[in-house]
């Protein structure tokens, strides 16, 4: 209903300035090129996605200090702290990084949100940028029109760019024209009444524009017109600071539980720092002139002592959260926890994948990459109880053979209620992200070979699934027959699957390169040697008439369904575990490892 009466609302506002003042309408096309020229670059900066940006993201922000960092420069950049929040919001959802990284970037975010106050005050009122606009503008539209998706992002960011400059240029002339029919400087409001209405109306501006950015452009713009005075320019200033978690708790909605945390670190952040602002207001204002007298600033270089006091509070900001990161972790992990599970088995639900992952392609890959590692952890459960296994022992260091004797259950268990609960519709959702992921406009072909591979991956599981519902009844009708010969082969079909699960686990788990190699390799040549048609096995057995016709039958069935599982489940590793790095996969490509290679190579490293 609010939405329904807020957008007539601002348009009849506008309307009206425009039919009242001429100078109004270049103010407001000023505010709305700038706005575009904003789109533009984000638009721009999204075409690289996959690239330097998002692995720079991945990789080099595991200290505080390295976050911060990539947040400053990153903001610096794009001059826009609302795309470096949603780019973090969409990694953070994806599990590709952590919450304590991603507040340190909304940290450096905010610091990096000064450097366009200072371009402003320092060189955008002082030469004639629309000069250099022009230029940008042309270039800009002409790479736009190129096929490369580097030159279209090359473009977008010229245009924006231009753009940005065109619209500082319009809301300069249109404040200095606009003062010779209304002085709005005479509206001022002082003391700590006027600090609290400005600083509601830069929330309220911010709210409205969605940029910072944009509020403190128009704020530098008035000001330097004579149009509001300093002090109330700073109060317009901490609100625009607030104002701008809007756009992260937006972009929260269609994130999961990390997204929305990531937006209220970011809203007691900036709501903290704004807070300090204004008690210490007197203060701030005096360290700013001390400042700007020993930089040589003139007294009434208002825009210049704005930027220093943007700078200042927003590192002040920093300084004084950045012990209690961990602190404020915990916090927003107790406050905003993950739903309970529905009933005694447990119904699941996908925790990566969200929306405002699929901005980014690598951001969306890495979603599903996580979210398929999920999906194998409750194939991986409901394959060992299918076997009637106990998953903690298959993960222990206990011997195979007394893993295989400790059963979980006297009775099977229903798998596919298992299925229903724990992997259909995160399997579903899976595919359905893909495919969505597959329609991003700037998405590579090597992006798209690796979506398809996922899908494999985790069809590969559903398939090794469904073996096992098939293995599953005699698994447990001739794992207790009196029959030592039959008992013993459906023991040992247990007892290789088990051995394969647990090279699977320590495979995941594992950082060293030429071990998951290696055990991958093993689990290759182990699945050619346990098969017991080939081996000769189940001709022995019937040869000899250790089995009766009904078992033999049983048997063969059985141990296909065995080795679709073990296959399976080895090129779900093989996708999930060594394409994740160049370097693991051709070194895997490269060996051709004898089955008492790999035993004597395992032997060392033990």
């Amino acid at each position: 209903m609010l939405k329904n009466v807020f957008l007539p609302a601002i348009l009849l506002v506008l309307a009206y300035g425009f039919w009242m003042s001429p100078d109004f309408k270049e103010i407001s096309s000023g505010v709305a090129i700038f706005l575009l020229g904003m789109l533009s670059m984000e638009q721009g900066f999204k075409a690289f996605s996959g690239g330097i940006l998002e692995r720079f993201l991945k990789n080099y922000t595991d200290k505080t200090y390295k976050s911060i960092l990539f947040g400053v420069i990153s903001t610096t950049f794009m001059q826009s702290s609302s795309l470096v929040s949603i780019l973090t919001i969409s990694f953070l959802g994806a599990g590709l990084i952590g919450l304590s990284q991603g507040i340190g970037i909304v940290f450096g975010a905010n610091l990096g949100t000064t450097t366009g106050a200072w371009l402003v005050a320092a060189l955008g009122l002082k030469v004639d940028i629309a000069s250099y606009a022009m230029p940008m503008l042309v270039f800009g539209v002409i790479f736009i029109f190129q096929k490369s998706s580097s030159l279209k992002g090359v473009g977008y960011i010229l245009t924006g760019l231009g753009f940005l400059f065109l619209g500082i240029h319009y809301m300069k002339e249109g404040f200095e024209a606009f003062k010779n029919i209304i002085d709005l400087s005479s509206y001022s409001v002082g003391g700590i009444k006027g600090l609290l209405i400005f600083t509601a109306m830069g929330v309220l501006a911010t709210v409205i524009m969605q940029s910072s950015h944009a509020s403190l452009v128009l704020i530098i713009t008035a000001l330097a017109a004579g149009q509001i005075s300093y002090e109330n320019a700073l109060a317009l200033a901490i609100g625009a600071n607030i104002g701008t978690t809007v756009t992260a708790i937006i972009g929260s909605l269609s994130s999961n539980i990390s997204g929305k945390r990531l937006a209220a670190a970011h809203l007691i952040f900036n709501a903290s720092t704004g807070l300090i602002a204004i008690i210490f207001i007197y203060q701030l204002i005096y360290m700013v002139d001390f400042i700007a007298l020993k930089l040589g600033i003139a007294d009434d270089n208002y825009t210049i002592k704005l930027a220093i006091f943007h700078t200042i509070f927003n590192t002040l900001g920093v300084l004084l959260m950045l012990p209690f990161i961990n602190k404020l972790v915990k916090v927003l992990e107790t406050t905003f926890k993950e739903k309970p599970s529905k009933d005694d088995i447990g119904f699941d639900s996908v925790k990566y994948l969200n929306d405002s992952a699929l901005e980014f392609p690598e951001a969306s890959i890495g979603a599903i990459i996580m979210e398929t590692k999920h999906l194998y952890e409750n194939a991986f459960e409901i394959i060992a109880h299918g076997l009637n296994l106990k998953r903690s022992n298959i993960t222990s260091s206990m011997d195979l053979d007394e893993v295989v004797k400790e059963h979980y259950s006297k009775k099977y268990i229903d798998i596919e209620k298992f299925y229903h609960h724990k992997i259909k519709d995160i399997y579903g959702e899976i595919i359905d992200f893909c495919t969505k992921a597959q329609s991003n406009a700037n998405i590579q072909p090597e992006h798209v070979e690796q979506l398809y591979k996922l899908k494999i991956a985790n069809r590969d599981m559903v398939e090794a699934i469904k073996d096992t519902k098939h293995l599953q009844k005699n698994i447990i009708k001739y794992s207790a027959n009196p029959n030592k010969h039959i008992k013993e082969e459906y023991n040992n079909i247990k007892r290789n699957l088990a051995e394969l699960l647990r090279h699977i686990n320590t495979i995941s788990i594992s950082s060293e390169e030429d071990e998951i190699v290696l055990l991958i390799s093993k689990a290759k040549v182990h699945t050619e040697k346990y098969d017991i048609i080939a081996n000769g096995t189940l001709d022995n057995l019937i040869r000899n008439r250790l089995i009766t016709n009904q078992m033999a039958t049983s048997l063969m069935n059985d141990s296909t369904y065995a080795y679709n599982i073990r296959k399976n489940l080895i090129a779900m590793a093989e996708i999930l575990f060594i394409d994740k790095s160049s370097d693991i996969k051709s070194l895997h490509e490269d060996m051709i490892i004898s089955d008492s290679d790999v035993n004597l190579i395992l032997d060392k490293k033990d």
